[in-house]
């Protein structure tokens, strides 16, 4: 489904990207991790369209989408839910969810509305509240919630627990398992790289740019150096 080949990416003179390929296949989760610093984010961008790769390519569904502006990706059946969640504070739950849903007609925005407070109850329960409001923990399902409005086949998420509590972690896991079982493809850059492997089907570690290690999310967990350098053992 996504697939990166070769991919460099540099901001000016400075190479963030060196040489990456990942292969992301329907109906999979797949994670990526790594120190910070490391690239991760400029990886998910660089799918984006924001930064281009310098040089490589960049595959959705077999169409080249290295040289597409970011809208028009977005327009093919992908998704992101960036890191920091950055959802409009002024604005209520249900506003949010709308401007996700800028493509769509009012008819689909309905849908997908009733979709996300299906997968999110607490959303359900916030819809007049403003997000600025809300916890960490909502803050990040509405951010979820408004990437899913658009009805992606594959949805990227960059660092989605990040800075929340374990409940709210354990919670939003489960419920990128859910987005799964539903038929959603996922790219998951995750810094709590132990919750990430328990659920990804395979993951990549990139280390200063470069992919050092892909394997199975099984088997990424027994690994001796993972357990050092990621894992606390």
């Amino acid at each position: 489904m996504l697939k990166l080949e070769k991919v460099h990416t540099h901001y000016g003179a400075v190479e963030a990207l060196s040489g990456v390929s990942i292969e992301v296949n329907k109906g999979e989760i797949v994670t990526l991790i790594g120190s910070n610093g490391a690239g991760k984010t400029t990886l998910m961008m660089t799918v984006c369209g924001s930064p281009r790769a310098s040089s490589g390519r960049v595959l959705f569904e077999g169409r080249d989408i290295t040289r597409m502006p970011t809208h028009e990706i977005m327009r093919l059946g992908m998704a992101i839910s960036p890191e920091g969640r950055r959802v409009f504070p002024s604005l209520t739950v249900l506003e949010n969810l709308q401007m996700g849903g800028f493509f769509a007609n009012r008819q689909e925005i309905e849908a997908g509305i009733e979709h996300v407070f299906k997968l999110f109850p607490r959303l359900n329960q916030r819809a007049t509240q403003r997000a600025g409001t809300m916890s960490g923990g909502e803050q990040q399902m509405l951010a979820i919630g408004r990437a899913l409005m658009s009805r992606p086949r594959l949805l990227l998420l960059d660092e989605p627990t990040l800075g929340l509590a374990p409940l709210v972690i354990a919670q939003i896991f489960d419920i990128i398992r859910a987005i799964r079982d539903e038929g959603v493809t996922v790219f998951l850059v995750e810094q709590n790289a132990n919750k990430a492997l328990h659920v990804a089907d395979r993951g990549y570690v990139l280390e200063t740019g470069r992919v050092v290690l892909a394997d199975s999310g099984e088997n990424l967990l027994a690994n001796d150096s993972i357990k050092k350098a990621y894992l606390g053992g």
